[in-house]
């Protein structure tokens, strides 16, 4: 029974035949790597591209976003968890590329489209031929991630991105809690700053990712950057498996406050 190794995020999973990975995304089939989410979406609706959250790209227009399933993180406060964390029993949308282009298109309110709700980089070769599609239609491609994937998969990608929203979501330890990377997330951010507009969300969890020491080493290593990176500091709600209470609003304004001395853009959220 053949085995293969998953390049597509850090987890390097090893899939044997007709298994998935942590992701529950990708598959080994016939000794391929499948993303066995390709065109099936568990949600779409027409938003306000703030809610990405992207407050300097496109300010006021709004947004065709779909997500599917699948996550190659596990954080028990996922505010889509109801979405991201479908397993076989979910209703699902089949839409080819093809015709996700022509939604795109015919959607005129709609500079364009975001994948979102779930993880979108494991499924990136849909996103890719969506993406050039899409192009050529004149319109614009956003990414809300988590910021996991290998390097040779945002090179591909990247030619056709507008516009990413980038999770960062806490210091190394609190990334082990969430079997997840912070290193892969900061090359994430280092690599595409510069080839896309980049806009960076921390959710702030009291006890995990409050320390103001944390947040001014973030604006510091963002601003060295480029200090026009947006960043925006948002209040978590208990969601999935938590049941922390949020901060305070005053604790996130002083938060903000603390990022303003080293970045241009430094947005609150859930306020």
């Amino acid at each position: 029974m053949s085995e293969i190794v998953c390049d597509v995020c850090f987890h390097h999973c090893v899939l044997r035949e007709g298994r998935r990975g942590f992701c529950r995304a990708r598959e080994n089939r016939d000794g391929m790597n499948v993303c066995v989410n390709a065109g099936l979406f568990t949600s779409a609706a027409l938003d306000p591209i703030e809610k990405k959250p992207l407050k300097r790209f496109f300010p006021g227009s709004y947004i065709l976003s779909v997500g599917s399933f699948g996550c190659n993180l596990a954080c028990p406060f996922c505010q889509n968890h109801e979405i991201s964390m479908h397993e076989e029993d979910a209703v699902y949308y089949q839409i080819s590329s093809s015709q996700m282009v022509d939604l795109v298109r015919k959607t005129e309110d709609s500079i364009g489209i975001a994948f979102t709700y779930n993880e979108p980089l494991i499924s990136w070769e849909y996103i890719l031929e969506t993406a050039k599609g899409v192009h050529e239609a004149g319109k614009k491609v956003v990414l809300v991630s988590n910021g996991t994937a290998e390097k040779h998969i945002l090179e591909k990608l990247m030619p056709y991105v507008d516009a990413m929203n980038i999770d960062y979501k806490g210091d190394e330890a609190f990334y082990k809690e969430l079997s997840g990377s912070h290193e892969t997330v900061r090359n994430t951010i280092a690599y595409v700053h510069d080839k896309c507009h980049l806009e960076v969300t921390t959710l702030i969890i009291p006890g995990k990712n409050d320390d103001p020491v944390f947040i001014e080493e973030t604006a510091i290593w963002l601003a060295s950057l480029n200090k026009d990176i947006p960043l925006h500091l948002t209040r978590y709600f208990p969601a999935y498996r938590y049941t922390i209470p949020p901060i305070r609003k005053e604790k996130l304004f002083d938060l903000c406050a603390i990022a303003e001395k080293h970045l241009r853009y430094v947005y609150p959220g859930n306020v």
